[in-house]
């Protein structure tokens, strides 16, 4: 199997940062509580346009900056169905790409092999909570340009596309916890919040001065 998957077709190699990071801007990534990550994004419709580029763009400079897997458009405030990724998996295969308008396929139960790992989320910065998600997924929609696009993922590569296609829907991570653990989250979060956010900037300063 290749090293790197980008959109997911096998390259021989691939920057880092990626290309599109180098491009983009870094973007202040919302939180949990604000309105944009607690309802349904709208369907992206501008394809080929320069503005979607450079969302794209900035969502992966905003994504290198906080050193996370993937990011959805609602994390920078834009309320479009749209995230990026930039992680590696379990079996060491990086994977980098983009997908608009995403339709997450639901298996069977009888087919799913459940995994519970620990779960965070750059927009509830500092905790990390076991969840359980499928193992596999696959994921459709289509690229910046408005081509068709199928990614499928196993292990953490699998649990990110669940993770950032649920926030297209307005759901975090926090929702599929029980209440208690919700409120240990919400309260750890709040203790590590200021030193999290303090990295984060350091990075972009690093960026901004490089």
């Amino acid at each position: 199997m290749a090293a790197v998957l980008v959109q997911g077709e096998p390259v021989d190699t691939y920057p880092r940062p990626a290309p599109e990071a180098e491009r983009g801007s870094v973007r202040r990534i919302t939180v949990v509580g604000e309105d944009v990550l607690h309802r349904p994004c709208r369907d992206v419709t501008g394809f080929g346009s320069p503005e979607l580029a450079r969302l794209v763009d900035d969502l992966f400079a905003t994504l290198d900056v906080a050193e996370g897997a993937g990011l959805a458009a609602n994390q920078v405030g834009v309320d479009l169905r749209l995230f990026v990724w930039d992680m590696t998996d379990d079996w060491g295969v990086r994977h980098v790409g983009h997908i608009a308008n995403p339709v997450l396929d639901e298996e069977p139960a009888e087919r799913r092999t459940l995994l519970e790992e620990p779960e965070g989320c750059l927009s509830v910065p500092g905790p990390f909570v076991p969840l359980a998600r499928p193992d596999h997924a696959v994921v459709r929609g289509v690229d910046l340009e408005g081509r068709p696009l199928v990614i499928e993922g196993r292990g953490y590569f699998a649990r990110c596309l669940q993770h950032e296609t649920d926030h297209l829907y307005g759901r975090l991570y926090l929702d599929r916890l029980a209440a208690r653990d919700r409120r240990a989250a919400l309260r750890e979060m709040a203790a590590l919040h200021d030193e999290v956010l303090a990295r984060r900037a350091a990075r972009a300063g690093r960026r901004a001065s490089g």
